[in-house]
């Protein structure tokens, strides 16, 4: 039976999953055991659910397992790149908390709750308004440039902080005060809603909500407080990843390969066919050494 990873997946907001091509889902639970093994060249995933039509290579390094010509057309298509405008579905604006001072704006639809946040492996976020696509861009801008934060921050940024996160009260704190500025801010677009922090205080057209949101606890970021490591550089033909999981934050996935500390960012795993790994006894493809003096895994 061939498995082949659809990446790593908190749909439901609370648990990661592995996905895979045919539907199947593998929970990923603290302490049990993980362990695959690659097999073959690691080909393109194609483009909004078509198959790459010449099942082109793509480089062990990459984390966006499409050749170039598949990545055109799935970005054609996206959000993200500001190519549909007529969307009509209600999309919500945030403030995500990666670590002190390194909070960014961003948007998300309605529907999707807090997947996108869990996603990008924001430790702590906050909800700021609700409405139209093309209001919710507007909003971005406006808050992006009038708050001097960003609305990209790199994975290896975030990786780099994750092991010494200050604590939640410090991460609402942070984000308590920038919600409270970005409200007060003249110039949102008349059909954005704008969200008011758990009921507290009175927004003009405001709704309640649950106020500041946090995901320490569910990405087990106090499991890696301190810790060095070694990450996973890219998978190759036969190379194994194993490991007793630790935690699980973003797209990473973290693993105690007997005593040292194995990060893997799971975008690198699609493309590739996995098997089991019960033969080798440890982690066996490239990795690179992270130390903790460096103040975090990366």
């Amino acid at each position: 039976m061939e498995w082949r990873s659809a990446g790593l997946s908190w749909a439901d907001s609370e648990r990661p999953v592995l996905v895979w091509e045919r539907g199947d889902v593998s929970p990923l639970v603290v302490g049990r055991r993980v362990g695959f093994r690659a097999v073959g060249r690691r080909e393109c995933v194609g483009a909004r659910g078509n198959p790459c039509p010449v099942g082109a290579a793509v480089p062990g390094r990459a984390t966006q397992a499409r050749c170039a010509e598949c990545a055109r057309l799935d970005r054609a298509h996206s959000v993200a790149a500001d190519t549909i405008a007529d969307d009509p579905r209600t999309y919500r604006v945030y403030l995500a908390w990666f670590g002190a001072g390194m909070v960014k704006v961003g948007i998300t639809r309605e529907e999707r709750g807090p997947a996108r946040l869990l996603e990008q492996g924001a430790v702590a976020f906050v909800w700021l308004g609700h409405g139209p696509l093309m209001a919710a861009r507007r909003a971005e801008e406006l808050l992006r440039v009038a708050l001097g934060v960003p609305d990209r921050i790199s994975y290896a940024r975030k990786r780099a902080v994750r092991a010494t996160l200050p604590g939640a009260d410090e991460r609402r704190l942070e984000l308590e005060r920038m919600h409270g500025f970005a409200l007060a801010l003249e110039g949102w677009p008349e059909s954005l809603e704008r969200v008011a922090l758990g009921g507290h205080g009175v927004v003009d057209q405001g709704v309640a909500d649950h106020g500041v949101v946090d995901h320490g606890e569910v990405f087990g970021v106090e499991r890696l407080a301190g810790a060095g490591g070694f990450a996973v550089t890219e998978l190759v033909d036969g190379g194994a990843v194993l490991g007793d999981l630790v935690a699980v934050a973003g797209p990473d996935v973290y693993l105690d390969d007997g005593g040292r500390l194995i990060v893997l960012d799971s975008r690198l795993l699609r493309g590739w066919r996995l098997d089991g790994a019960r033969e080798t006894a440890r982690t066996t493809v490239p990795v690179r050494e992270v130390p903790a003096v460096q103040g975090g895994l990366f």
